[in-house]
Order: structure tokens, then sequence, then C-alpha cells
């Protein structure tokens, strides 16, 4: 058990992210949730386990059938090149606009899910995903082709975004990464075995059908998410009246953080945990058609959910972190399926639509045995870390699981980029896009987790800064990936690629020295956002 002294006591509580999370004086060592679960019954904390199942279900398909469609297309750029004649920069510029709509939607949409609820962006988002994959179908010119990958990209912009918001509305800080994890997991799902599925398609039904069943999939999604998906946006009521004022319940809940971290390093007595607040009689459950309305509108103000995303950005490490990792690792991802796509197709390959499809499901495996190491894993580490540091919780705690990633993600690169450069068997390729598939799926899971755990009253808002940061890397990437291949040549580019990913997948090193100092040293600007973020949600 660490020993800690009095001034270690106030950084504890200076710290976001430093929460009580067990209290080892116990002999079994009592848990202790946090978020704290408020006395009311429709808060969704307090939802049953049913009930944040079928919520995060449906979540879970949403996300799917997003990364379905975000991914399917490169397994038909030769029948399209065949049958439109769009060259390889054409191509590669759809892609390009595709993730410029996830980078860009992102600060549109973001700010609404706090104004107006979870529940109508869901819907909006698989309405507008419905409208770009008939739009695929029916692409017979450039401008049809780029309008509809934008169309795509403006769609899905939220998935990266309002699944994170989700878990942080409805889950405790020790089920994070298991949540995340299986995000990561639906990600993967439909990123990886989408193109495997969309390959015989396109091989037996011609490419367009490829997007005829995602409007089938998504027009199924967007009738379940009417009826079933309720709002997860909270908005304490009593008697009429909010419980507490934006500001109230920021100090409230400091003071209170403050009190249980001292409280538990200055009594050495054994105590009867704090009982979890029981439900109120007067406030009743909301009825079927109250947890389905269309909207839950409170006063919060839309414009500092366009600003705040930038200063969380480039003032917290760990959002900097997050973003330079998850967008950085993706931006791999991009690369290495657009350049299978197309050079896979030619000798010594000679690749079918079906065969590049199939690549797919090496990185899909790699990413199942990920998401327990990036997910599970992690919840079960930062509780036995915990314990080991006098039941207190740093989210540094889940890095240490990161640092392996320094030598799997660069390996991994180069394995593919080199084998493919001398035409080596497309088996060792497989090989290192599965072992990047479980670098994509740890990494995310768990640069995922910390940065919520850090910053989770601001973390939609600091997930717009990181997606953002994602999709602008991979933009820039797709649009000089052709004159960058041309120009350095495969293997030049995969080395470069590996050295960059080595740089970034060490900076867990630091944050493990210094990242509590950091947030140590952000956490008076992060309170000023905290109160910023509630302090319009009076009814």
């Amino acid at each position: 058990m660490v020993n800690v002294n009095e001034h270690d006591h106030d950084e504890a509580f200076w710290a976001p992210g430093t929460v009580v999370l067990e209290d080892v004086r116990r002999t079994q060592g009592q848990l202790i949730l946090f978020p704290t679960p408020t006395a009311d019954p429709n808060d969704p904390l307090n939802w049953s386990a049913a009930r944040k199942a079928l919520n995060f279900t449906l979540v879970s398909f949403f996300v799917i059938w997003t990364f379905v469609q975000l991914d399917i297309g490169f397994t038909a750029w030769g029948p399209i090149q065949t049958e439109l004649g769009f060259s390889l920069d054409i191509l590669n510029a759809g892609a390009a606009v595709n993730y410029g709509g996830l980078a860009i939607g992102c600060f549109f949409f973001i700010p609404l899910v706090h104004k107006y609820g979870r529940r109508p962006i869901y819907i909006f988002s698989a309405a507008l995903q419905f409208a770009s994959c008939v739009w695929q179908a029916q692409t017979y010119t450039v401008g049809n082709f780029i309008g509809a990958n934008l169309i795509s990209g403006l769609g899905g912009a939220i998935s990266e975004i309002v699944v994170q918001i989700t878990v942080a509305d409805v889950f405790f800080v020790h089920q994070h990464a298991t949540m995340n994890g299986w995000f990561v997991i639906f990600q993967s799902t439909g990123a990886f075995l989408g193109p495997v599925a969309s390959g015989y398609i396109v091989q037996s039904q011609g490419w367009r059908w490829m997007w005829w069943w995602c409007v089938i999939f998504f027009g199924v999604t967007l009738v379940c998410v009417i009826f079933l998906f309720e709002e997860s946006k909270f908005v304490p009521i009593l008697d009429g009246q909010s419980v507490l004022s934006g500001s109230q319940t920021a100090q409230v809940q400091d003071d209170e953080r403050k009190d249980s971290v001292l409280a538990d390093f200055k009594t050495t007595a054994p105590q009867e945990p704090t009982p979890q607040p029981a439900p109120v009689p007067e406030i009743k459950p909301k009825t079927y058609w109250q947890r389905m309305a269309w909207v839950t509108k409170t006063n919060e103000s839309l414009w500092p959910h366009f600003y705040i995303p930038l200063i969380t950005l480039f003032k917290y490490p760990a959002v900097t972190y997050t973003a330079l990792t998850y967008g950085s690792t993706l931006a791999w991802f991009a690369i290495m399926t657009s350049l299978q796509a197309s050079y896979m197709l030619l000798p010594p390959y000679n690749f079918d639509a079906i065969g590049v499809g199939l690549m797919n499901v090496a990185p899909f495996v790699g990413a199942m045995l990920g998401f327990p190491f990036g997910g599970y894993l992690s919840d079960k580490s930062i509780l036995w870390l915990s314990k080991k540091n006098g039941g207190i919780y740093e989210p540094e705690m889940r890095l240490w699981l990161a640092l392996p990633m320094a030598i799997l993600g660069p390996a991994s690169i180069l394995m593919f980029g080199l084998g493919l450069a001398y035409g080596i068997h497309w088996a060792l390729l497989a090989v290192g896009f599965g072992v990047f598939g479980f670098t994509l799926a740890a990494i995310s899971g768990i640069s995922l987790s910390y940065l919520m755990d850090c910053y989770q009253d601001v973390i939609g808002d600091a997930l717009v800064g990181v997606i953002f940061m994602r999709n602008i890397i991979s933009v820039i990437v797709l649009f000089v990936l052709t004159p960058w291949v041309n120009g350095m040549g495969i293997q030049n580019l995969h080395i470069i690629c590996a050295v960059v990913a080595f740089v970034i997948y060490l900076i867990p090193v630091p944050l493990l020295l210094w990242g509590k100092k950091a947030r140590v040293m952000t956490a008076g600007s992060y309170k000023k956002l905290a109160a910023t973020h509630v302090s319009h949600r009076m009814v």
C-alpha cells in the first residue's frame, strides 16, 4: 500500500479522475461506485441490467452498420473502376471526403447531443446513413460519388463520440474499459467483417447491391432505435424542480469526493460503507412514452460546445494523447486498407473482390484477441492496482497495458508494408494485418477509457477534438497517399509510419511519470468547463 501524506490528500482531490474506488480496510474490499447514483429511479445509473443491456445492444447494432457502410467501399474499387472509369485518385478522394465528413460532422452534431439529448441524434444519424446508402447504390458520376461519401461521413460522425457519452451516462468507472472494449469489438466487426461480406456480394450480385443491403439493415436499425432506444441524458428532477443547479452540483460532488478521499486516508478504524441512496418514492419511474420522447431539451447553451473541444485538445495532455494515438492508429488502418484494395488486385496476388474482403478476417481475429486485453483485463487491472494504492484509483493505471503496443504496432505495420512491397505470400500480410487488429482494439479501448476516466464531465466535447484530429489525419493521408507511394515507394512509406507509430505509442511513459501532475495543473480549468457543461440543466 502506498503511503500518502497530507499534501497527497490535496493532490488526490484536485486531480480530475482520481477517485476512491475500493475500501481496502475490509477483507473482501468494498467497491465504491463512481459516479455515485442519485436517489432518482430514472437515473440511468440506476437502470436494471436488462435496460442497460437493451440500450447498449441497440447502440452496438448502430455502430456495426455505421462502420460497415464506412468501410465496405474499398472492396468495390475494382468493379467501380471498370464500370464507371474512376481513377485511383478519385477513389482515394472519395474516401478522404468521407473522413472529412466524419471530422466536421462531430462539431455540428455533438452540441445538439448535449442540448437535445442522445436519442434524437441517434435517430437522425441512422436516417442520414440510410439516405447515403441509397445514394451510394445510385452512383453514376464523380459528383454522385463524392456527395454520397460526404453524406456517409456526416451521418457516421457521431458514432465514435455519442457511444462514449452513452457509456458515461449509464455505466460506472470500473466498467468503462469493458464497455469501450465492446464498442471497439462492434466497430471492428463492422469495419473488418463488413468488407468480407461485401466482397461476396460484389462478386455474386454486383457492387450496387452491397449498398442496397446496407439500406435494408439501416432501415431495421432506424425502426429499432425509434421504438426501443431510450434517452440516457439524465436531468435530475424533484417535485418539479432540478435537484441542484449546475454549479451547486459540481461543488457538492467535489466536496463529497474530497471528504471521501481524506476520510479514506485519515481513518484506520473499520467503518460501514456508505449505503447507496434508496429510490425516493415521490419520484415515479417514467412511462414508456416518456422514455421514448423525441427530444430531451434543456437550457444548456450550444455555443460552449463549439470551442471547448479545441480547448481540451490543446490544453489537456490526456486528450492530446488519445487524439494522437487513436488518430494515428486509424490512419495506419486507412493506409493499409487502401493499399490492399488497390495493390492486391495486381500480380503476384491477383485478388478479386472476395480476396480483398477476406483479408479483413485477419484484423478481425486480432481485434477479438485485443478486446479483452484493452477492455476486461484493463478494468480488472485497475481494481488490483487501486487496491495496492490504498483504494485510490488513478487513470494512469490503465496505461501500463498500453506499453506493449509500442512494439506490436510498428511490427505489424512493417510486416504488412514490407511484405506488400516485396510481393511476399499473402499469409504473411494477413499475419501483420492481424497483429495490427490486436493493436487497434487494445490501444483504442485503453486510450478512450483513460480519457473518459480523466475528464468524464466533458467527455463529449473532449472526444470531438479527438475524433476531429483522428479524421483530419486520415483525410490528409488519403489525399496524399498516391503521390506519397509514387515518390517514396511502399517500403519507405511503411518504415516512416512504423517509426512515427513507435514514438506515439511510447507517450504513456511520460504520462505514467507526470500524467497526474498534468491533471492537477488542469484541475481549475476542468472545473470551469465542467460547470459550463451543467450550468444550464435547469428544466
